[in-house]
């Protein structure tokens, strides 16, 4: 949820600003680009070369270098942002935050901010419950800002309550929660297939194809991105996931892959099936390696069970199903039979006739066709770009 954020981290004067470069570490190491802007009195709790070494970037605490006259453009950063967290907030600069009152760079940044804005108080126990703080909390919320508790322990003073800020995980696990609860997908279930299936013949050999599961992958990373909770049923491939959110099925045989999607397909709000499963498998399975001879050798062949059908016999009102239609002649005709013949609701149409298009391939050019016959085509674009196209679709249906 954190990956690629811009996220402006405000340090305000108070023993919990050590936190603060555990703070940074998480927050990089979550794939976040952090911007430390602090108060004059913070740099006496931590130094700014600590947080600047930790975050890669400059650590602003003043309008202008005193050394060059170059100004810190406020503005420009609140724009830059796309979180602001404050972290920890004092007393002295929430109340600051709450009348609008500007001494420092840090205020101005939070009032040039268009992005949410989060703030995480860290206080003495007496302060932490004195009326005009908790008044200036309520302000600060009526604003929109969003705030993360304090827990409770022993404090600075020896005092025992409320008032520590909160640890830095729990404020990195705060955030990316709040952000995927915005998202367009949060609390949907959705089933991906990617990769090919591998029939086999013997224990070393096996019926195949060409697909290597770039644009399975790249749907479920997109869907998670949006919010989505994935599960993804893959067959043999090297690729791998972007999310660790993103709950992983391997297979190997179109078999394997029916049973894991019977299993989750009923619980799903929709499924993509990207996945180049096997039309046809081996009667029978050699027990011992077939050896070579010289004269032909013949493999009697049987259909395996056709998933999207199954799937799209078993569909309930409100689910969605996508499938995929690769061709080579035809092509829309051969798309609109299939979406219509298995009860799906999109079909993405990709021609082996088109450059760019098809298996192995980091770019892929698609033709979006919904149960109404309503058709989107898009030009060749890298496979996430595809992704992205198709998860917008599949948005818009999930919402109707």
């Amino acid at each position: 949820m954190l990956e690629g954020k811009k996220i402006v981290l405000g340090v305000c004067g108070s023993i919990a600003a050590y936190k603060s470069a555990t703070l940074v570490r998480l927050l990089v190491k979550a794939g976040a680009q952090v911007q430390v802007v602090m108060t004059p009195d913070a740099t006496n709790f931590i130094t700014p070369l600590t947080l600047s070494t930790l975050s890669k970037r400059p650590v602003y605490s003043d309008y202008f270098k005193a050394e060059t006259g170059e100004w810190n453009n406020h503005v420009e950063l609140g724009l830059w942002a796309d979180v602001m967290i404050l972290a920890p907030a004092s007393a002295n600069t929430m109340a600051k935050m709450a009348t609008g009152l500007v001494d420092n760079l840090l205020t101005a940044v939070y009032l040039s901010a268009k992005c949410p804005v989060y703030f995480a108080p860290a206080m003495d126990l007496d302060m932490w419950k004195h009326n005009s703080t908790q008044h200036n909390i309520t302000e600060l919320k009526g604003f929109g800002n969003i705030l993360i508790p304090p827990g409770s322990g022993e404090l600075a003073s020896g005092l025992h309550g409320e008032g520590r800020m909160a640890e830095p995980e729990v404020i990195v696990a705060f955030l990316a929660e709040d952000i995927r609860k915005k998202l367009p997908l949060f609390g949907k279930q959705i089933l991906v297939t990617a990769g090919p299936t591998y029939e086999a013949i013997d224990p070393v050999r096996f019926i195949g194809n060409h697909s290597s599961g770039k644009m399975g992958f790249a749907l479920a990373d997109e869907l998670a991105l949006l919010g989505a909770d994935v599960t993804l049923v893959a067959g043999p491939t090297a690729q791998a996931s972007k999310y660790q959110s993103i709950k992983r099925i391997n297979v190997t045989s179109a078999a394997d892959m029916l049973q894991e999607c019977l299993a989750y397909f009923p619980a799903a709000n929709a499924c993509v099936m990207c996945a180049a499963v096997a039309d046809y498998t081996p009667v029978t399975v050699a027990e011992q390696k077939i050896k070579k001879h010289d004269y032909g050798f013949n493999i009697e062949l049987k259909k395996t069970t056709d998933i999207l059908k199954t799937l799209g016999a078993q569909k309930c009102e409100g689910q969605i199903l996508v499938g995929f239609a690769l061709e080579t002649e035809h092509e829309e005709e051969y798309a609109i039979g299939k979406l219509q013949k298995k009860n799906l609701d999109l079909i993405v149409l990709n021609s082996l006739n088109d450059a760019g298009a098809g298996f192995k391939s980091d770019t892929n050019k698609v033709t979006l066709i919904d149960r109404d016959l309503n058709k989107t085509s898009y030009d060749l674009k890298n496979k996430a770009e595809v992704a992205h196209d198709i998860c917008v679709k599949l948005t818009q249906l999930l919402k109707k």
